[in-house]
């Protein structure tokens, strides 16, 4: 549809300039159109500085700042609400002081005042809460930097102020240049969206809620050398721009839940029974899928510690932009170890209710993820993270580091094609770290093309697409009608 647009709009642009050719030339538009300008090559427009060379490599003097997290929430199952505290250990490696810092609260699209349910057309769209009507976004409890007063740890309450899905916090001292840091802690709590702009949600099973959250914990903007403060506000349709750092991750959940996350889960021994350690370990070893929780366990008791009413999951991911869970007492888990070229290994999981179970469906889900990674592996580069977690959602697809919600109703090439898709997005952009709010150009047409590698390969071209007749082609786009 875009391409025959494009014509459309070309062949109308001729039309009208053959038209001015005949008339008078004190009626004759002058286009000021000049296909040099049209047409220039864009690269290294500029030329290079000490930060970034012209060739687009960092420079002798490249700094990038960086956010560490320390992230505590519990899930409330029967309100839908989740409830956390963060602790941000923020590093200035710029060459200037920053007197105040800013932050992002994606979880305010959600509000019904916000610029981005302002913008959603009366028609519907695929951002937004789905018309829900809840008392939704982030409400801060408190702000407060973490200092040392007479050689005792001490907190002091910061002053800020909130703008939509921006908040900027007032510093009592500038953070110094080169290598300054703030630690603050903040207390939070919200309500999960039935539908979260198509990137989160929860999706209601026979045995239970599927809960995938992202964007779950104020985040810090990005400051760098192009733009400063990187603050445009969150509206749904555009992406993410984030800080590295290292994510320590504890969730809270009921006891008779499943909790997947970005990361590695530290402390399998106290939230899994000593059969599903054992199925763990074999599918830590083995290429084919191991299942980890069969349904036949879902709603037993000795698939689940006992004794407790909560169960806390503890995970962490290294030099990651960004980390989200998933959580269900629904959940089905199967898993089997990825190989990547250096010889180290990481481990493809799925987790996905009844509902989603079948051999042309979400049971191959697991052997998808790892034929994906595995591929970009040996193509471009090794999969930094521990664990590619693919969870059935009714998000019908959405990636971030180590952890992807996918359409629980996708079978064969369609489920194929969005387990391969969002986790492409690992090498653009979490490796390659831009900004999408600005440019989701980039990182999805980079992915769109690296997906037609794979899936050529993939089974021996289980899903590979036919040739397509150019020539027919070529008729159609240069039809006379059009």
């Amino acid at each position: 549809m875009k391409v025959i647009s494009i014509v459309s709009l070309s062949l109308g642009l001729l039309a009208i300039v053959n038209t001015s050719k005949a008339q008078p030339a004190s009626t004759t538009l002058q286009s000021k159109y000049d296909y040099h300008d049209a047409f220039a090559p864009l690269f290294y427009t500029k030329g290079g500085n000490e930060y970034r060379s012209a060739g687009g490599q960092p420079g002798s003097r490249y700094w990038q700042n960086r956010a560490d997290y320390h992230l505590a929430a519990k899930l409330d199952e029967k309100n839908s609400e989740i409830t956390g505290t963060e602790i941000i250990t923020y590093t200035n490696n710029s060459p200037d002081k920053l007197p105040f810092i800013w932050m992002s609260l994606d979880q305010n699209i959600f509000k019904q005042d916000s610029r981005g349910t302002a913008i959603i057309p009366t028609t519907g769209s695929r951002n937004g809460s789905g018309g829900q009507k809840s008392d939704l976004g982030f409400k801060i409890k408190s702000i407060k930097m973490l200092t040392k007063e007479k050689g005792k740890d001490a907190e002091r309450n910061l002053e800020f102020t909130i703008e939509d899905t921006r908040m900027q916090l007032f510093l009592p001292s500038a953070i110094r240049a080169h290598g300054g840091q703030l630690k603050l802690k903040i207390e939070y709590s919200f309500m999960v969206p039935i539908y979260g702009s198509d990137r989160m949600g929860i999706l209601d099973t026979q045995n239970g809620k599927v809960f995938c959250i992202a964007q779950w914990y104020p985040r810090m903007c990005v400051y760098d050398d192009i733009n400063g403060w990187n603050t445009i506000p969150y509206t749904g349709p555009s992406e993410f721009y984030l800080e590295y750092g290292d994510f320590d991750v504890r969730i809270t959940a009921p006891a008779n839940h499943i909790v997947v996350s970005s990361g590695e889960l530290l402390n399998p021994k106290e939230v899994y029974t000593a059969d599903q350690l054992r199925r763990w370990s074999a599918a830590m070893q083995s290429d084919k899928t191991i299942t980890i929780r069969p349904a036949s366990e879902i709603t037993k008791s000795p698939s689940k510690p006992l004794g407790k009413r909560e169960v806390t999951w503890h995970f962490v991911i290294k030099n990651a932009r960004d980390a989200s869970w998933a959580s269900s007492a629904s959940f089905i888990v199967d898993a089997a170890k990825i190989n990547l070229p250096s010889g180290s290994k990481s481990i493809a999981i799925s987790a996905y209710p009844v509902e989603s179970a079948g051999d042309d469906a979400w049971s191959r889900a697991t052997a998808y993820t790892k034929a994906a990674i595995e591929h970009y592996s040996s193509k471009w580069f090794e999969f930094p993270y521990p664990a590619a977690t693919n969870v059935a959602s009714n998000v019908r697809g959405m990636e971030y580091p180590g952890i992807v919600f996918c359409g629980s109703k996708s079978k064969k090439e369609d489920l194929w094609g969005v387990t391969d898709h969002e986790f492409g997005h690992t090498w653009f952009p979490m490796i390659v770290g831009s900004n999408e709010r600005l440019y989701g150009w980039m990182d999805e047409g980079f992915n769109t093309f690296i997906n037609t590698l794979s899936t050529h390969e993939f089974n021996k071209g289980e899903y590979r697409e036919k040739p397509i007749n150019m020539h027919a082609a070529a008729r159609a786009l240069t039809n006379e009608t059009i």
